[in-house]
């Protein structure tokens, strides 16, 4: 890790409770920060890096002495002596659990993802993340509400890739996320599910056995929220933000107008990363027909009918950060 020389706090101040460099409270200042609000959470993970340290961060915060980029969302100075105790205890706790706590700081974070603007700053993950294989990473999603057809597309194109070697990502959802992770599984593939809540509150509950089931097939679960966090509205496009990031390519089965998989395709678009939309979808909906014809960002969707054809256009294709640790 690097961690900069940075102001020792003044005693009694919060952050004097936590010493840079050392891992829990690295953990610990993270989480202050998160629940503070007073910084952008999307901008968190950029800041740190910047800094070298989440404690460096949280000191600088109090001392109101934010370099002039960061525009921060609260008035500073929010953060109390008991914030950071609290922190410290429920990081611990988690520690104690076994919980695999991966911040951006830490050589263990997914490269794929840190190449992106908006990571999260922190990551819970159970079971097991293989920096390696999972570079070759193929988000699969599309509607919980979706139709036998969606269904069987989802489970042959997830069954192709995976069969191929890559690793299925999608989001544990009902419809086309849990026919993915099912035909991967049924392949023998890896699978991992990045959720839109905290680890142990499973959502929906229907899939808490598949959840296990990709586990024991040695995929990962993957969340950047708390443990014990609840699924919520704002939780899903946070969750798609990371599913695009960790994934080489995202492939959309079906989506409608204001679908959750619509949100992922225009978010890989703006991560630069290849952005795959079955012909029946760009047949049937405008955006999808937009997103292939103009694209955004710079970057363009392709109408694929089949797997074969994705593996085709994927083939050599590594991200840039595998790239450049190779």
């Amino acid at each position: 890790m690097r961690y900069p020389p940075g102001m020792v706090p003044e005693a009694g101040a919060p952050a004097a409770l936590l010493s840079p460099g050392r891992r829990p409270d690295e953990v610990a200042a993270i989480t202050v920060l998160m629940r503070g609000g007073g910084l952008p959470v999307d901008q968190l993970a950029s800041i740190i890096d910047h800094l070298g340290s989440a404690v460096e961060a949280l000191t600088m915060f109090r001392e109101q002495r934010l370099p002039p980029f960061i525009a921060p969302q609260l008035p500073l100075g929010g953060v109390s002596s008991a914030d950071v105790e609290q922190a410290r205890r429920d990081v611990d706790g988690w520690l104690e659990a076994g919980l695999d706590i991966r911040t951006v700081l830490d050589p263990g974070y997914p490269e794929s993802l840190h190449s992106i603007f908006n990571r999260p700053p922190m990551l819970f993950i159970e079971g097991t993340w293989k920096q390696e294989a999972d570079y070759r990473s193929v988000a699969v999603v599309g509607t919980r509400q979706a139709t036998q057809r969606g269904l069987q597309r989802a489970r042959r194109l997830a069954r192709e890739l995976a069969l191929e070697g890559y690793t299925i990502v999608s989001g544990l959802a009902r419809g086309i996320d849990t026919s993915a992770h099912e035909a991967a599984l049924a392949a023998g593939g890896r699978t991992v599910a990045v959720l839109g809540s905290g680890l142990r509150r499973i959502y929906p509950g229907e899939n808490l056995g598949l959840s296990r089931r990709i586990v024991a097939a040695g995929g990962a679960l993957l969340s950047q929220f708390f443990p014990d966090h609840p699924p919520a509205k704002w939780t899903f496009p946070k969750r798609n933000v990371v599913m695009s990031g960790l994934s080489l390519a995202t492939v959309v089965v079906e989506a409608a107008e204001t679908s959750g998989a619509r949100m992922q395709a225009r978010i890989a678009l703006e991560h630069g990363r290849s952005v795959f939309l079955l012909s029946s979808l760009v047949a049937q909906h405008d955006w999808a027909r937009q997103y292939v014809e103009e694209g955004l960002h710079g970057t363009r969707a392709v109408a694929v009918d089949s797997a074969r054809e994705m593996l085709d256009r994927l083939q050599g294709r590594v991200p840039a950060a595998a790239a450049a640790s190779a």
